[in-house]
């Protein structure tokens, strides 16, 4: 199915900004939201002026202002003449081990990264129950398939927390014309992740988000991505005792 009204939100760097990138050579309008209205401007000017036939509209928005998602998600459907698919996209890497003295790094990873978004979900639904149409996306992680240690415990928390969410509205929709996508990237360089630039298995940020895209156009159920090497990997992941999982990561 043709989704020709995409919302992205984060989308004024890393991830979020190369799927406008790669959607708008698609052909699809587009909604765009972030924190940082100069660098969403930008972009925007930079989308419009390569592909002249498409329509890009961007909104400043704090995702942890649950009120200013509604607005702002209404806003948006109804200036674009709504909205077909919206990618909950928007999210935060900080994190601490536990009982170190940092829970409001962790406090805000969870809040952004499973509150805020639920508060997406929420208002994106809101819309497709209206016309019983369209397609929730959301972008999760590989790190939400196990517990993680050390610094990445709440992040991971947060993803898994999401793809429940996700998977939970997938039962819902079954058999029903609203369509519900969890995407679950690995190392894709990013802002958010240039602190592990050099990990094992990193995948550009063209290539990597092509791969997302794919998926999305696909509206797969669930999509490890890239394919190779993290397919494979998931199943590992999920199976492996917590001991060799550890020394994968």
């Amino acid at each position: 199915m043709r989704r020709r009204n995409i919302l992205i939100t984060g989308a004024s760097s890393g991830l979020g900004e190369e799927m406008a990138r790669q959607f708008a050579d698609n052909g699809h309008n587009l909604a765009l939201t972030a924190r940082r209205t100069e660098r969403l401007e930008k972009l925007r000017d930079d989308l419009l002026k390569a592909y002249p036939a498409i329509t890009v509209v961007v909104r400043t928005l704090d995702v942890n202002d649950h009120d200013q998602v509604f607005e702002v998600f209404r806003s948006l459907d109804k200036e674009l003449d709504g909205l077909d698919r919206v990618i909950v996209n928007a999210g935060i890497g900080k994190g601490a081990p536990l009982g170190t003295g940092r829970f409001d790094a962790n406090r805000d990873t969870l809040m952004t990264n499973l509150v805020a978004a639920t508060a997406q979900c929420e208002a994106a639904l809101e819309l497709f129950r209206a016309r019983n149409a369209g397609h929730l996306v959301v972008i999760t992680s590989m790190s939400a398939l196990r517990g993680m240690p050390k610094t990445i415990t709440a992040y991971a928390a947060s993803k898994a927390g999401i793809a429940a969410v996700a998977e939970g509205l997938r039962m819902e929709m079954i058999g029903k014309p609203i369509k519900v996508s969890a995407i679950y990237p690995g190392y894709i360089a990013s802002e958010m992740n240039d602190r592990v630039a050099k990990a094992p298995l990193m995948t550009d940020t063209v290539t990597g988000v092509r791969s997302i895209v794919d998926a999305i156009n696909k509206e797969k159920a669930k999509a490890y991505v890239p394919t190779w090497p993290y397919v494979p990997i998931s199943y590992l992941m999920r199976f492996l005792p917590l001991p060799i999982v550890k020394r994968m990561i």
